[in-house]
């Protein structure tokens, strides 16, 4: 080892020592900051002045003093200390960053395409981050993220902000009529719901974005729908539809996901249609809670949905809205 660099591997150890030293040019002092006995301050200022090979303090009356040596190399001491305080910072930042958690509530029909594609965004930067995913309907989404038990919440409609709660718009889908393919009026372009008045409903339950959705427009077109079934989600309420057992009022399904797939032999199919109406869609969104404090992870993921959401959802966009 080359003499200047064994000098300096024997000098860091007493590096923080003489930093504090310097600012109270007081042995007691130093000490009690420190949390060590004088004897130890005393003997580190003494081996730091053979290493180095003068004199760092000197006698003044009942105190000490700082030599011009000490006052030279006391600002090189606490840069270097200032430094490798900030590489500590910054390592301790990624690493919590790595090791991040991130929970999200999220209605059924965007665990399909909608959050997997922000997740795998993200994650392609930080690769570790563990998400904690929890499914359900819009009203458990925002309680869950109110009560601080997610950081985030993916819903439709769009939370509404207020008390503490922040949200963003991502997209908007229309709303489309979904009948069996035999129905009279699936190779129809557009209908109007008062058409359906008298058919059985297939819709989800109360608490889900998309039964509210569903009431409002047949409330607009006139009239209180027959409720034939109850289901949890829209996959089964477009296989009960397929089998013609009622309609339903559902986003579209987007490509592989069974609409215009017919199985003719079993009288199974589906088909969606345009809704009249200008309230026929979705506001699809994101929430959060405002806080003092935001763990880097949930920070890094919201800015990456603000800032990136709407590109990574284009794609998804145009196929689910059959546009192009």
């Amino acid at each position: 080892m080359e003499p200047d660099h064994q000098q300096l591997v024997q000098l860091l150890p007493l590096m923080p020592l003489l930093a504090e030293l310097g600012r109270t040019e007081h042995m007691t002092e130093t000490a009690e900051v420190l949390g060590v006995p004088q004897s130890t301050v005393s003997r580190a200022v003494s081996r730091a002045s053979a290493i180095i090979g003068m004199d760092l303090l000197v006698r003044d009356g009942r105190g000490i003093r700082l030599t011009p040596a000490a006052k030279t190399l006391l600002p090189y001491i606490e840069a270097a200390l200032e430094d490798f305080q900030a590489g500590l910072d910054r390592v301790r930042q990624e690493s919590e960053v790595v090791r991040g958690r991130i929970g999200v509530s999220f209605q059924h029909t965007f665990g399909e395409a909608t959050l997997p594609l922000l997740i795998s965004a993200y994650r392609s930067d930080h690769p570790q981050t563990l998400f904690e995913l929890r499914q359900g309907p819009r009203d458990d989404c925002l309680r869950e993220l109110a009560a601080g038990e997610t950081d985030f919440a993916l819903t439709a409609p769009l939370a509404p902000e207020g008390k503490g709660i922040r949200s963003l718009p991502l997209y908007r889908e229309p709303l489309r009529v979904v009948l069996h393919y035999r129905h009279p009026l699936a190779e129809r372009s557009s209908i109007h719901l008062s058409e359906l008045r008298h058919e059985p409903y297939v819709t989800l339950p109360v608490g889900v974005g998309l039964r509210s959705l569903g009431e409002a427009l047949l409330r607009e077109a006139g009239f209180r729908p027959r409720i034939a079934f109850e289901v949890q989600e829209s996959t089964s309420a477009r296989g009960l539809v397929s089998a013609g057992l009622g309609f339903s009022i559902l986003p579209p399904a987007g490509p592989g996901y069974g609409t215009g797939q017919f199985l003719p032999k079993a009288e199974l199919g589906l088909v969606e249609v345009a809704i009249e109406s200008d309230m026929a869609f979705r506001q699809i969104g994101i929430a959060w809670r405002e806080r003092s404090f935001e763990p880097e992870a949930v920070r890094l993921f919201r800015q990456l949905v603000a800032t990136r959401g709407e590109a990574l959802l284009s794609e998804l966009v145009r196929a689910r809205s059959g546009t192009h």
